[in-house]
């Protein structure tokens, strides 16, 4: 199908929205509870850690953005370098499959915020499971609906839950000269070791992949060669600053215990000490209404993927059918996703989202030296964020065996199934 182009072109403004919106969905709702279990007082620093890693990722991205333009992105990064053979097959199932676990990260985020705010059979674990998984269901249907009520929503969300967690973040430092008793928790002697504050930054590294949404609108970007890189590093800078403050506040304005015991829904319960209930109602409302755009571009995006994967015949032909006049891989990506979400915990499936996109990262950074030539980039930036992404996909999975074992198989089992996939497929049909 020959994909329209528009000659409306996009601002730097608009591209760096772009990358925001993609980063600050469902992740910081999900992840910030785990990371302050994982890193304690020292969580700023853990999301600083996998802010560096994004930061030196977004530049391999936008150099390769420049290059290629025209439908940009991991997919096509990964063909210009190694054709559509088994490994690229692989990798790029890599990708459709975090997109699948993604979409389970922020429904389980959903479920837990929904369950906080009504109760809908008494029993809070069973209320998690009925909203985290009708809620996949509800943005299928909203895909198929209207894709451009899709992005509607995505515009209107990036706005509300941006203002709000500003005015959360300033709200929160007014609130530690009324309530400085936690205040000593963010000091060096409640950070947790180097190696969990760095696997703290990796399992939550999740928070930050939405950045590659952008190179899908860098053919339309306003002034490309001048742009690319100021959409890349805005879009990362801002969000690294942003997640770093809302860290400080939350470590801050509550007692580690409590911490813990509202880890899945930690970022409204750190509204209680300043504003009280109606702080926590606030929060509460901007995660189900962050989540919810997350889910439903995350569903429209991985649909697109998983199409995209089956034009290039790294996928059986099935995925290029349509339901509805929709790719039928929306369809399969919510199916998995409801099983993913009610199969593992919060920690697996972050710990699996990481993992998936770290490799990935790796992968697009060593495409980045291997290009750096044509990029006219600096090779040494690409090869350290390679090693960077490589090094925290080992430590992530070594840290995790020992304290999450079945989450660090599972993810395991999903990089040998992607690639076990795509070589089983190219021996049944030679392409």
């Amino acid at each position: 199908m020959k994909k329209h182009r528009t000659d409306k072109k996009i601002s730097l403004k608009d591209a760096i929205s772009i990358g925001i919106g993609g980063m600050v969905g469902g992740g910081i709702f999900a992840v910030l509870g785990l990371a302050v279990s994982l890193a304690k007082g020292g969580t700023p620093i853990a999301f600083l850690f996998a802010g560096i890693i994004a930061l030196l990722t977004a530049y391999s991205y936008a150099k390769l953005s420049k290059k290629y333009p025209e439908n940009g992105g991991t997919v096509r990064f990964i063909h210009q370098q190694y054709g559509n053979g088994i490994f690229a097959g692989g990798i790029n199932n890599l990708l459709w499959v975090s997109y699948i676990v993604m979409l389970a990260l922020y429904s389980s985020a959903f479920g837990s915020y929904g369950a906080q705010l009504i109760s809908l059979t008494g029993t809070k674990e069973i209320d998690v499971r009925i909203f985290q998984s009708s809620i996949i269901l509800i943005a299928l249907f909203i895909n198929y609906l209207s894709v451009k009520l899709v992005g509607e929503i995505e515009s209107i969300a990036v706005v509300i839950k941006l203002i709000i967690l500003i005015a959360f973040i300033g709200v929160g430092f007014y609130g530690f000269s009324v309530h400085p008793e936690n205040l000593g928790q963010l000091s060096p002697e409640n950070w947790e070791s180097p190696i969990l504050l760095l696997s703290g930054g990796m399992v939550i590294f999740v928070a930050y992949e939405g950045f590659e949404l952008i190179a899908n609108s860098i053919a339309d970007l306003e002034d490309k060669e001048k742009n690319t890189e100021k959409a890349y590093f805005g879009a990362v800078g801002f969000v690294v600053i942003l997640y770093i403050l809302i860290a400080i506040v939350t470590v801050g304005a509550l007692p580690f215990e409590q911490i813990a015991n509202a880890e899945d829904y930690v970022l409204a319960k750190a509204a209680e000490p300043t504003l009280g209930q109606i702080g926590f109602t606030i929060i509460t409302i901007t995660a189900l209404i962050s989540t919810f755009s997350a889910i439903n571009a995350t569903v429209l995006g991985s649909g697109r993927v998983n199409y995209d994967i089956a034009v290039d015949k790294e996928l059986p032909q099935f995925f290029c059918h349509q339901f509805w006049g929709k790719p039928v891989g929306l369809i399969i990506t919510a199916v998995l996703s409801v099983t993913l979400v009610n199969l593992f915990n919060l920690q697996s499936i972050s710990t699996a989202g990481s993992v998936g996109f770290l490799l990935i990262f790796s992968i697009v950074n060593y495409i980045g030296f291997k290009q750096h030539k044509e990029l006219e980039s600096k090779k040494w930036i690409h090869l350290m964020a390679s090693l960077f992404c490589f090094l925290a996909f080992l430590t992530l999975i070594i840290q995790q065996f020992s304290q999450n074992r079945t989450g660090v198989i599972a993810t395991l089992s999903i990089i040998v199934f992607c690639f076990s996939l795509e070589w089983i497929y190219k021996k049944i049909i030679p392409n």
